[in-house]
Formats: C-alpha cells, sequence, structure tokens
C-alpha cells in the first residue's frame, strides 16, 4: 500500500463534540447556503442521495481546496493512518502490489506466516476466504485480522497448472522501515523506506550490527530515495544521530502554539565516519528533514536528484465518529533558515539514476515524477510570484514518492542490485576515494 507524503503529528483525544457556530455573519450565510443545497439535492436529485456521502464528499472539497495534504479521513482512513505509522499489525507478512491489475506477491517478510506457508515473489492472489478479491485495498483489508486467526488464501502461480490454497494463521508482524548490509568491507548501506514509531531505534540497530562486523567503519551511505515521510519526531532523532549540537529543525505556523525549534542533544555513541544521502524526487517530508539538517550542517554530502518539495507539517486530530483531520498547521525550515516548500533538497552532486537497461524512447521516470509544486493548491514557496505555472496534476494511480520502475518496492537488498545501482555505486566510489585521498601525503 502506498504511504502518504506527510510529517504528521498526533493530537490525541476522544474527538471533537462542539455545538455548530459561525465566528462572523459571512460563515453563517455559508453554512445557511450549505443546508439549502443538501435540503435541494436530497427533494430534486435524479437519483436517491445519501445525504452522509454528500456531506462527507462537501468536507473532503472544502479541506482538499487547502492544500493537497490536508484532508477528511474516514474512520477506515484514520485506522489504516495509524497502523501505517505504528511499527506493527496483525496480518500474514506479505508484500502485494497491484500489477497488470493483478494483486501480485511483491515478496514474503521473511520469518513471518505467509514465509513458512511458502508464499513466493509474483504469486498472484485471486481470492481471500471464498470471495475474489477485488482490488489491492480490498486484499489487504481481509488479509489482515486479529491475531491467531486463520486466513484461506488462493493463489495462481507460473509453472503449476491449478491454483493453490493456503491456510495461513496471522499474527503479530513488524513493520520494518530500515534495511541495512555492508557493501564492501568498511562501507556500510542503510535503507530508511520511511518514518514509523520504530525506525530510530532501528536505524541505531543496523548502524550498531555494521560497525560491530567492521570494526573500523569508514563510510556509510544512508539512502533516502522514494522515501514519501512520516513522523516528525522520528525524522528529528534521525538527524540527531549524526549531529552533535546545533538547530535540527524549526517550525513555524499562524498559531505561536504551532512555532518550535528542535535541537540536537549529544549522544552516547560519537558517529564521525563520513555519510552520503542519496535522495530523488521521492524524497518528501521527513526524508527531506534529515537530508536539509544533514547538509546545513555539512555532516554528510547530498547525492542523487532534487527532492519533492513538501516543507509543510500536517497535524491529525480525532473528530466524532471515528473520523480524522490530517490539517496543514506549519511550514518547517532548515537549520539555515531555507524553505524548502516546491522547491525540494537541491542535491550537493547531481545524478540521475540509470536503469541497467534503458526502454527506447522513453522519458525518465525522474523526470514524470509529480513534485509538491506540480500538485494543485500547493503551498506557495514564499517568494513565489503570484502568476502561476500550469499544474501537472499527478497521475492518481502512481502515489507521488512511490518507488519507481528500477528500484524495488519489496524492500528487498543484496549485493546484486545494489551493484547494478549507479548511485549507490557513485557513492561508494567517492567514499572509498576520501579515504584513499586522507591518506596521501602532501
Amino acid at each position: 500500500m502506498a504511504v502518504a507524503i506527510s510529517v504528521i503529528l498526533w493530537t490525541v483525544g476522544a474527538g471533537f463534540y462542539r455545538d455548530l457556530s459561525a465566528s462572523n455573519e459571512e460563515t453563517y450565510k455559508g453554512l445557511k447556503l450549505f443546508s439549502d443545497v443538501i435540503e435541494l439535492i436530497e427533494k430534486n436529485y435524479v437519483d436517491q442521495v445519501d445525504a452522509k456521502k454528500l456531506v462527507e464528499d462537501a468536507i473532503q472539497g472544502m479541506v482538499h481546496g487547502l492544500d493537497p495534504h490536508s484532508s477528511l479521513l474516514s474512520p477506515e482512513d484514520y485506522r489504516d493512518l495509524q497502523v501505517d505509522t505504528q511499527g506493527e499489525f496483525t496480518g500474514i507478512g506479505v508484500s502485494i502490489t497491484l500489477k497488470e491489475g493483478l494483486v501480485t506477491v511483491v515478496s514474503p517478510i521473511e520469518g513471518t506466516p505467509a514465509y513458512r506457508a511458502g508464499l513466493k515473489a509474483g504469486d498472484i492472489i485471486t481470492r481471500v476466504g471464498n470471495e475474489a478479491v477485488k482490488n489491492l485495498k480490498d486484499a489487504v483489508n481481509r488479509i489482515r485480522g486479529p491475531k491467531g486467526t486463520s486466513v484461506q488464501i488462493t493463489i495462481v502461480r507460473e509453472g503449476t497448472p491449478e491454483p493453490l490454497n493456503f491456510e495461513i494463521m496471522r499474527d503479530i508482524i513488524p513493520i520494518e522501515s530500515v534495511r541495512s548490509m555492508t557493501l564492501k568491507p568498511h562501507y556500510g548501506y542503510v535503507w530508511v523506506t520511511n518514518f514509523r514509531e520504530n525506525t530510530t531505534q532501528d536505524l541505531i540497530k543496523a548502524l550498531e550490527k555494521l560497525e560491530k562486523q567492521d570494526a573500523q567503519l569508514k563510510g556509510l551511505i544512508l539512502d533516502l530515495r522514494n522515501n514519501p515521510g512520516g513522523l516528525l519526531n522520528q525524522a528529528i532523532e534521525v538527524a540527531d544521530i549524526f549531529i552533535e549540537k546545533g538547530i535540527i529543525l524549526s517550525i513555524k505556523g499562524r498559531q505561536d502554539k504551532h512555532a518550535k525549534v528542535f535541537t540536537a542533544k549529544p549522544n552516547d555513541v560519537i558517529r564521525n565516519y563520513p555519510v552520503i544521502v542519496l535522495i530523488n524526487g521521492g524524497s518528501a517530508s521527513a526524508s527531506e528533514i534529515v537530508a536539509g539538517a544533514l547538509q546545513d550542517h555539512k555532516r554528510a554530502l547530498i547525492l542523487g536528484t532534487t527532492s519533492f518539495g513538501k516543507g509543510s507539517v500536517q497535524n491529525v486530530e480525532a473528530l466524532r465518529d471515528g473520523y480524522g483531520l490530517k490539517l496543514t498547521i506549519a511550514r518547517y525550515y532548515t537549520p539555515n533558515g531555507r524553505s524548502i516548500q516546491a522547491k525540494g533538497i537541491e542535491p550537493d552532486i547531481v545524478i540521475k539514476f540509470e536503469p541497467r537497461k534503458k526502454p527506447e524512447k522513453t522519458s525518465s521516470v525522474e523526470t514524470l515524477m509529480p513534485k509538491e509544486k506540480d500538485l494543485e493548491n500547493h503551498l506557495k514557496e514564499e517568494s513565489e510570484s503570484i502568476t502561476r505555472r500550469k499544474i501537472v496534476k499527478p497521475d492518481p494511480d502512481q502515489e507521488p514518492g512511490t518507488p519507481s520502475s528500477g528500484e524495488s518496492a519489496d524492500g528487498s537488498v543484496n549485493q546484486e542490485r545494489l551493484e547494478s545501482d549507479n548511485q549507490v555505486m557513485r557513492a561508494l566510489e567517492m567514499l572509498i576515494s576520501y579515504d584513499v585521498f586522507k591518506e596521501l601525503k602532501n
């Protein structure tokens, strides 16, 4: 499932239960007009209408009109967002995607019920329980369920003449947002896919593992490509791992309560080896906070292509009846006071991703990937001219920031895949070269 591009603050509470009120006469008139329109639609529209859906759609239109990242969350969407930012869920442990209209297994997560049952990459899921799957969201919702309950999965596998049925017991599945490996002795690679509740803890464990394998780690590649964001506190804590003092981030909103400055704290373990951060057009929000902080502090070299350019913070607030409101409340600024809203983080060294096999006469995926500035109703760059450039709407089937072709969506990290990645290899060459130059005598 796609992860929304966000830096998220959670407001915990039972939800708002307020009397309807209008702050001024103009608002009151608007509410009366809205009530009149609803009444006319219910009475006269050609087909029967659902009044609840009419109200939901009206609120959604109002909120979406503010900016592309604010939205009304239905009870289901609100629960899904909570699961996406937590460190675990209950299910069978399989990563799935929609491929050519079919719900397809990307990979089972190692050590999970799906892995032990024998599901394989490329398996096509046709039924969950006794019913055919309708779409990706339907499959995800029905595969997940309480721990200890079983679910029947029917798949079609290439080379197998008949469909295969699996009875799989659901369990608690940890959500991994950090993967790592040693690229070459003394040089580590860490891929952070998004920022969830356990990301900082998992990153520290990955670094400790790399440092233990190599008594002297000489360089690290921190891969934030196609990382769509996540929790604000996790982005700050990840940056703090590599920064000993100074500002990491400041946020400023219309209200004073939404203004805050986040500073680095001294670390128990000082990691002073060189770091190269990889970014691209899918690096958004929380990943841009990390890249911007490390860049401004001269703590890391940024390599790749310009990031997405989402420089705003969303607050998620509980509403009545299980609904939620995701609302943009502030802009954020890098340690040097830069706003990256609709601009993005500019890499120190620009290197485009080059797939191993280039299709003929096709535009680069990097070029086609929409940015914050392309989204309808995006927050303006503070120095942006009143003259608006033509709006390019993103493809609804391709969430901005989701993994592009040539880059694995399943999170698998292996030597062969990384050795075919020109950006990773260029970063490794630079780290090795830096170490060699240090040893040269004047």
